[in-house]
């Protein structure tokens, strides 16, 4: 009798295994999947709430009257500052492209000790985001050390100034997300298989040709991770049109702060919110339908 138990029990025992092993997996991503719904979608599903409700100017008590006119009234009231949003951070993405991938290549092909150099290239970037947009009012000021020193030399005239323009704008944004294209091209480039390129100067490419017609190709989709990586938080950002731009160069993440912490204007905070992050999840699913969804993965 005793034996035919043990037996009994020794068959449940594999099954209670086989269960503790399909269990693990959703209990090691609980923690997270809790951290998602707390900070991400009950905040966004809020965020789209809001965005339908009618506010009280005195009171501010809202109420879902399902007010879709809170899309089009933000469109078309800071439609501007949507469209030099796009413009300061495709040109400032545009800009770390350029000067990024170089560096990348060079760490990646050239470098001897590249965990040193990615270092370095992360170093300034261990301060904080407001202090190095800082910074960069200080150099770019009219007395400072670049613009003054021109200006005492003569090769500047005296009225000369950058602050509280768009180009003040787009370099602290370049300067500030520069990292973010760096470090995706740089495992893209250094993911290619060496063989590869030696094959091309087997073949008698030049240099050039190798360059353009195998590296350059299979770096796309670092390229493309990169941008997105980029772009997305270059259009919502708000610290460096604040601290380097005027009240001429607002960006839109500069008027939903606004909106929401000074004229307590929940409604079309949300509703702006709402369309920035729409048009950034288009960027996205062309992203994802162009060179699949999980390439921008195997970059960051």
């Amino acid at each position: 009798m005793e034996q035919h138990v043990r037996a009994d029990l020794s068959g449940l025992k594999p099954q209670r295994r086989s269960l503790g092993k399909r269990a693990a997996p959703y209990l090691l991503g609980a923690p997270a999947g809790l951290w998602l719904i707390v900070f991400f979608v009950v905040p966004l599903i809020t965020m789209l709430s809001l965005s339908l409700q009618t506010c009280d100017a005195v009171t501010l008590a809202c109420s879902l009257t399902w007010r879709f006119a809170n899309f089009s009234d933000a469109l078309s009231t800071y439609h501007t500052q949507f469209v030099r949003s796009i413009y300061y951070g495709m040109w400032a993405t545009v800009i770390d492209l350029a000067v990024a991938f170089p560096v990348a290549y060079w760490i990646a092909f050239r470098a001897k000790r590249k965990n040193f150099f990615l270092l370095m290239l992360l170093l300034p970037f261990f301060v904080s985001f407001v202090i190095r947009t800082l910074a960069w009012e200080f150099i770019l000021s009219d007395q400072g050390l670049v613009l003054g020193t021109l200006k005492n030399l003569h090769l500047l005239p005296e009225n000369f100034h950058v602050l509280a323009t768009g180009v003040a704008v787009i370099a602290g944004i370049a300067y500030n997300y520069l990292p973010f294209t760096a470090l995706p091209l740089y495992v893209a480039l250094e993911r290619m298989d060496p063989r590869v390129l030696e094959a091309a100067g087997d073949l008698y490419a030049s240099k050039r040709t190798s360059f353009v017609r195998v590296t350059l190709p299979l770096a796309i989709p670092g390229i493309f991770a990169a941008f997105l990586l980029t772009f997305v938080p270059a259009v919502g950002d708000f610290v460096n049109a604040q601290i380097l731009g005027g009240t001429s160069n607002t960006m839109i993440g500069t008027v939903i702060q606004t909106e929401y912490l000074v004229n307590n204007n929940y409604p079309t905070a949300s509703a702006l919110s709402t369309i920035l992050l729409v048009i950034m999840l288009v960027g996205i699913f062309l992203y994802g339908k162009l060179l699949g969804s999980r390439t921008i993965e195997e970059y960051i």
